[in-house]
């Protein structure tokens, strides 16, 4: 690949550091979808007994993982959409044209990974990052907050709660909160505590109606407060001595999300032939299905980002990003 004249470069600064946090973050939420796209988005797992009774365990994911992880990975989205079109701004004259080539390339990645999984998340993040967040970028961050409070308040479930998401990863990341995390104890605390209010309110509305639970308002209320708490409880645990090993444990899945991702969703339906769970109430061997794949994607990470800066996936949408050769693989010192 090389540089169009309309991307010719600007003097470069010095690039923004990962925040490791957030790729641990990233990676806790991958975990959560796995098992939320098992049961519901790849396999279909049955969820309601011929009885007027709902089993424990579907209404305990409805409770606890359904429509609580992609909150968060919406978020993150919507900050790393915003990382890039700084970094951009710093490397070339037309950085939006940048942020085209990456969303257009997770548009087309999304619409084949839709043909193994009806309803999957990258397809729609693209479609929103073209036509919601980079006419947004030309609004000041307060603005892009206020619209992406405005979107949730409306529809607090499904795409357009995704949407409303995106806009608010993306003023946090702009307005600088995510560089100074590790100052930043009290706020995060301030955010469970709201959250811990939402979901106290919302939670019970949701599983007094359990035929319908994760398909209702009351549900998806409680998500986003399930989801405020699971992301200021995380951020503060790595706070702590746990904080290594959570670190060590969820970072290198979040550095290769989009990797793990897509590859989960082949693996799922490789083990499927044989364990045969699709439209099954098979629960115990779903989460050992979700265990195992998590442990073989993250030794696969471990033993990929030993020789590599960037995951297969993430190459190739860096590669397309910047519209030139990226090199890889690590130089030993």
């Amino acid at each position: 690949m090389t540089t169009s004249p309309a991307d010719a470069t600007v003097p470069v600064r010095r690039p923004r550091p990962r925040i490791r946090g957030l790729d641990a973050l990233r990676g806790f939420a991958l975990c959560g979808i796995l098992v939320s796209n098992i049961a519901n988005s790849i396999l279909h797992m049955q969820h309601i007994d011929p009885g007027p009774h709902v089993p424990l365990v579907p209404e305990l994911l409805h409770s606890i993982v359904h429509q609580r992880f992609f909150p968060i990975f919406s978020l993150l989205f919507g900050v790393s959409f915003c990382f890039v079109l700084e970094g951009a701004g710093n490397r070339a004259s037309r950085p939006r044209l940048v942020l085209v080539r990456r969303l257009v390339f997770l548009l087309l990645l999304g619409i084949g990974h839709s043909f193994l999984q009806p309803g999957e998340a990258l397809s729609v993040y693209a479609a929103a990052g073209l036509v919601l967040l980079l006419p947004a970028s030309w609004l000041p961050a307060w603005a892009v907050l206020a619209l992406g409070f405005a979107v949730l308040a409306v529809n607090p479930s499904g795409q357009i709660a995704s949407a409303g998401c995106l806009l608010i990863g993306c003023a946090v990341g702009r307005f600088g909160v995510l560089d100074t995390l590790e100052r930043r104890g009290r706020q995060l605390a301030a955010v469970l505590a709201i959250g811990a209010a939402v979901t106290a309110v919302a939670l019970p509305m949701q599983l007094s109606d359990p035929l319908n639970s994760g398909f209702n308002t009351s549900s998806a209320v409680a998500g986003l407060g399930t989801a405020l708490v699971y992301v200021a409880g995380f951020l503060l645990l790595l706070r702590t001595p746990l904080g290594s090993v959570l670190s060590r444990v969820f970072e290198p899945l979040g550095r290769m999300a989009l990797t793990h991702y897509v590859s989960a969703t082949l693996l799922v339906l490789l083990a499927d032939q044989l364990l045969a769970l699709d439209g099954s109430r098979k629960w115990g061997v779903m989460f050992a299905l979700a265990a195992g794949i998590a442990v073989v994607q993250w030794v696969f990470s471990w033993l990929w980002l030993r020789r590599f800066r960037y995951g297969p996936l993430e190459w190739c949408w860096r590669c397309v990003t910047w519209w030139r050769y990226v090199p890889n693989r690590r130089v030993a010192a």
